[in-house]
């Protein structure tokens, strides 16, 4: 059994597709980011970080943070969405590895400078916008015929993904990236990603208004 420490975020997306598509038992322990829980003393006591995907490995004890790691984890605990050995493995964590190194970390901060009204550091903006929009087209190459970025669907795509998927929140117009387009479609068909981004959304819902009994809606 895993619990998932969750927040409806693009890396908290990665490990839901990939427990959706093992198929394993799982829980889910939301984790609200606007309230600052991630900061609270439970949560900090399993992990130094104070950020979420977090995985618990209940049978083996395990607490494991950051998305890549976790991934890895469950496709080598599992034997499933990342090759064994040889180019073809390489060539997956190659993938997961640029994630979160460059993906990631690029359009999360473009992210942060288009929605938090912040005025100045032009600079800053211009260079976040510039390197998001070329990871973008890296993707739009790999992808050149392939239907997936390391040739068979695994890790890599679920750690992509939800990066690409929020193109629109990034101002990334993908009309002029037909491989990405495609791509984005045939991740966004797939099983475990609409369960995924099913349970996100419900997870992210606001919490239904109480009426007390007696009271009239008016």
């Amino acid at each position: 059994m895993y619990t998932l420490y969750f927040a409806p975020t693009a890396n908290g997306h990665k490990i839901l597709i990939m427990l959706e598509a093992l198929g394993v038992p799982y829980r889910i322990h939301r984790i609200n980011l606007a309230l600052g829980e991630q900061h609270q003393p439970d949560f900090a006591r399993l992990t130094p970080h104070g950020k979420i995907p977090l995985l618990v490995d209940h049978e083996q004890a395990l607490n494991l943070p950051e998305s890549a790691a976790i991934l890895q984890y469950l496709a080598e605990t599992h034997s499933r969405f990342l090759p064994s050995a040889g180019a073809e493995r390489y060539g997956v964590l190659h993938w997961l590895a640029w994630q979160v190194s460059s993906l990631g970390p690029m359009a999360g901060q473009h992210y942060h400078f288009i929605h938090q009204g912040l005025e100045g550091n032009q600079y800053a903006r211009s260079r976040y916008q510039d390197q998001t929009l070329h990871l973008f087209n890296t993707v739009e190459k790999a992808l050149t015929g392939c239907d997936y970025v390391a040739g068979a669907y695994s890790i890599a795509d679920m750690a992509i993904y939800p990066w690409l998927r929020i193109h629109g929140q990034l101002q990334v117009d993908i009309r002029a990236l037909p491989n990405v387009t495609g791509y984005l479609q045939r991740m966004a068909a797939r099983a475990e990603v609409l369960a995924a981004y099913a349970k996100g959304a419900a997870l992210a819902a606001p919490p239904p208004v109480q009426v007390q009994a007696g009271m009239a809606a008016g």
